[in-house]
């Protein structure tokens, strides 16, 4: 299991070094190296520093918190297909961005105004699922219930957006990197959600095996749950403010650490953060390469790599 944690290990820091060269600028290795140890100047450092190093600690920041949150909401309703997204989250974040956006207020608000909406969503949900009983399956059909209810109000403010603001709204739904701020709080959050998750590690293998066992072997498991669903919709809301909205990543990567690491939470957690991260700052870079000068959204490129994947993983799980 370690060798394999440290491949992926390598795996993202060969992702992280070839998001800084390749674009619609090369930069050979040896500039790249110049410009992030304080040894090189002129363009290219300024490409490196300015515009594709903070892209692309963002890119890995946002993969490994969706990777996280999917594989804490999946231990957490023990259904492999329980996604960030599923429970409304990503819903409340766009109908909270995009209403900032069709008020015409500063390009400034539209982050804090979708980690606003994420969390407001994620309380919501929560309460209604309480209210009618609390258990996961109540709690997953809340949040898909809730979902539908955003994605309706979604399509009413596309419909009365402007046509200049309609393409700006569309890819933040796709997930847009190309302006993504300051990584560094993302980054900060990941790590400290890595490390909590970590701690809990043995109670989330007890809860895996159902709530009743975990409870008999002294797991707190209320309590746990509620942590579980808190962490894993602020992963999801750090990610979404920062990113949009980026589909599959959350879903897929739990699945292939489980069947390629281990089920065992001590190992699947790191190994989900290295792997979502890798792959989302990979798809990103292909993503403002493939037809450079222009980008594209980096969910179109997570979803066309997500749905056969999954659709894989299906059938040979059917198998």
């Amino acid at each position: 299991m370690g060798l394999r944690l440290a491949l992926l290990g390598l795996l993202a820091l060969a992702a992280l070094v070839a998001s800084l060269g390749i674009g619609s600028l090369t930069i050979p290795p040896t500039a790249v190296w110049g410009a992030l140890t304080g040894d090189a100047t002129g363009t290219a450092a300024r490409v490196v520093l300015e515009l594709r190093l903070p892209r692309a600690l963002a890119a890995f920041a946002v993969g490994g918190l969706l990777a996280l949150a999917g594989a804490l909401m999946q231990v957490l309703l023990r259904n492999p297909l329980a996604d960030p997204y599923v429970l409304g989250i990503s819903g409340g974040a766009a109908v909270a961005a995009l209403g900032t956006m069709v008020l015409g207020a500063a390009g400034a608000l539209v982050a804090p105004a979708a980690f606003g909406g994420a969390l407001a969503s994620m309380l919501l949900v929560f309460a209604l699922a309480r209210a009618a009983g609390g258990g996961g399956d109540r709690l997953l059909l809340t949040g898909v219930v809730v979902a539908a209810g955003w994605g309706a109000v979604i399509s009413f403010l596309l419909a009365v957006a402007g046509e200049r603001q309609v393409h700006g709204m569309l890819f933040w739904l796709m997930g847009d990197l190309s302006q993504p701020g300051d990584p560094l709080p993302a980054l900060g959050l990941l790590a400290v959600a890595l490390i909590v998750a970590l701690a809990a590690a043995r109670s989330l293998n007890l809860l895996a095996r159902g709530e009743q066992q975990a409870a008999v072997l002294g797991v707190a498991v209320p309590a746990l749950r509620r942590g579980v669903y808190f962490g894993a919709s602020l992963a999801t809301a750090a990610a979404v403010t920062l990113a949009g909205s980026v589909g599959f990543v959350g879903l897929v990567v739990p699945h292939l650490m489980r069947l390629w690491v281990s089920s065992d939470h001590r190992w699947l957690l790191p190994a989900a953060v290295l792997a979502g991260g890798t792959l989302l700052t990979l798809a990103d870079t292909l993503a403002r390469t493939i037809i450079a000068p222009q980008q594209l959204p980096v969910g179109v490129l997570t979803a066309l790599v997500g749905v056969p994947l999954f659709l894989y993983l299906l059938v040979r799980g059917r198998r």
